[in-house]
């Protein structure tokens, strides 16, 4: 294999090939997209990015892809090489190490690399010490090609057309062989501890958002059997659908159908679900399944699949011209993730979540109070004691504009809060109950209990018209 002289080889032998090279020092990183802040430095962490290289196979199902997700399954003769990007984000000072690695499936449904769990889980990875590895596992991210969410209708460069001078050594085959890449890269981040900067992790955690989820999904039931890589994965909202074996687009049929998570002898899985994950196109709660010895369900209301934390003046990009979901769905992301992880180092299993409620007539859905909040679900103050409305879908007429995706906040009228509180020294109250019902039921965490006290205290509510 050729190599630009400036990449110094950092070798780790997996069935005598080498997987890694770097870390690259051509150029600059290219930073999976995200709108959320955040200082690697201030919180003592650095970021270093190496490439990836092997041949990968695919994987087939022998029978039948039943929806219980139970698969037998075997990987096939047909193989591919490939070179893709890993880019790694640890503790500067080993002391601080969790033992814990998170890997990150990135997501491309933009066309793009994003690491939306990182974006929402990374100020508990720096509370932890967790190391992170984020993986370039999917064609359109490293070759470019035509994205799920296609906004301009033209194909994305993927990183190889983004800076050929850093990436041009970058291949990628298809999504057939994305599953085996993604497994192959886990199993060698065990071992590789020169790229996790002499780190040596006594946990691999596979972690992956939206159309990462799909393919986590079908990971764990294809494949996770065949070779138990990882020892537990985050599953942050999936839709009913998985993502073919074959490499082809998460298909319809199975996403009318609804595909469950195997749990016959598997690694922990906690799937987190938002409020609008279970309705509009990705209807997840077709895959709903009952918790079981190695699999929790968490539905959160009041939230939406991506909300003003995650993508703040993106919305206006997207054609949201109202005000979209503000809801907690970041705290109790955070939450889930260090319940799995607590469930994986101490074997002490999260917290069993209710489920949203649904009507029951012949075109379900979600179940909602006088105010319009949805019943059942994790439970939160943002609505259990609210001042707004939060809801995971839309205000109607906006569906076509991805009102789906990123739900809406509506404020209540300042009779109902005076109703509701009395003031705002009694609506104070009522929501620090609920904020410490909601950290000792393990949906919110203690680091979590200030700021959103200050969120609290910096709600006032607005005169009350009086009529004589």
């Amino acid at each position: 294999m050729k190599r630009s002289p400036s990449i110094p080889i950092i070798a780790v032998i997996i069935g005598g090939m080498n997987i890694f090279s770097g870390p690259l020092t051509v150029g600059a990183i290219s930073e999976p997209a995200c709108t959320v802040p955040f200082d690697l430095a201030a919180n003592g962490y650095v970021e270093e990015e190496f490439l990836a290289t092997g041949t990968a196979c695919g994987y087939d199902v022998i029978g039948d892809e039943s929806a219980d997700g139970h698969w037998e399954c075997a990987a096939t003769d047909d193989t591919a090489p490939f070179r893709t990007r890993v880019l790694v984000r640890r503790p500067a000072d080993p002391d601080r190490f969790s033992g814990v690695l998170l890997v990150e499936w990135l997501n491309v449904s933009g066309g793009f690399d994003t690491d939306p769990d990182w974006a929402f889980c990374h100020e508990e990875i720096f509370r932890a010490g967790h190391a992170y590895a984020a993986v370039s596992a999917q064609a359109v991210g490293v070759v470019g090609g035509i994205a799920i969410l296609n906004l301009s209708g033209e194909p994305t460069p993927g990183l190889l057309g983004s800076d050929p001078v850093r990436y041009g050594s970058v291949s990628h085959a298809g999504d057939r062989f994305s599953f085996e890449m993604f497994r192959q890269i886990g199993e060698a981040l065990r071992e590789a501890t020169d790229v996790l900067g002499n780190l040596r992790p006594g946990v691999v955690l596979a972690i992956g958002e939206s159309q990462s989820a799909h393919y986590l999904t079908t990971f764990i039931n294809a494949v996770h059997r065949l070779s138990p890589v990882f020892d537990g994965y985050f599953v942050h909202s999936r839709g009913a659908g998985v993502a073919p074996l074959s490499g082809e687009p998460i298909d319809s049929p199975s996403v009318e159908v609804g595909v469950r998570i195997r749990t016959d002898d598997t690694a922990p899985v906690l799937v987190l679900e938002a409020e609008g994950d279970l309705v509009g196109p990705l209807a997840c709660r077709l895959a709903r399944q009952p918790d079981a010895g190695r699999l929790r369900w968490w539905e959160m209301a009041g939230t939406s699949h991506a909300d003003s934390y995650l993508i703040g003046p993106a919305a206006a990009l997207l054609g949201c011209d109202w005000r979209i979901n503000e809801g907690p769905h970041r705290f109790i992301a955070q939450a889930a993730l260090h319940a799995l992880v607590r469930w994986v180092t101490e074997g002490t299993p999260p917290p069993s979540a209710a489920r949203i409620e649904f009507t029951s007539d012949d075109r379900p859905a979600i179940a909602r109070d006088e105010a319009g909040i949805a019943i059942g679900g994790v439970r939160t103050p943002a609505v259990d004691v609210p001042v707004v409305v939060l809801s995971g879908e839309a205000p109607p007429g906006t569906g076509t504009r991805l009102g789906w995706l990123v739900g809406s906040t509506t404020p209540l009228p300042a009779a109902d809060l005076a109703r509701r509180y009395g003031d705002e020294e009694g609506y104070r109250r009522a929501y620090e109950a609920s904020l410490d019902q909601a950290i000792q039921a393990g949906f919110l965490l203690p680091a979590h209990r200030e700021e959103l006290l200050a969120q609290a205290g910096g709600v006032s509510f607005p005169p009350v018209s009086v009529r004589s």
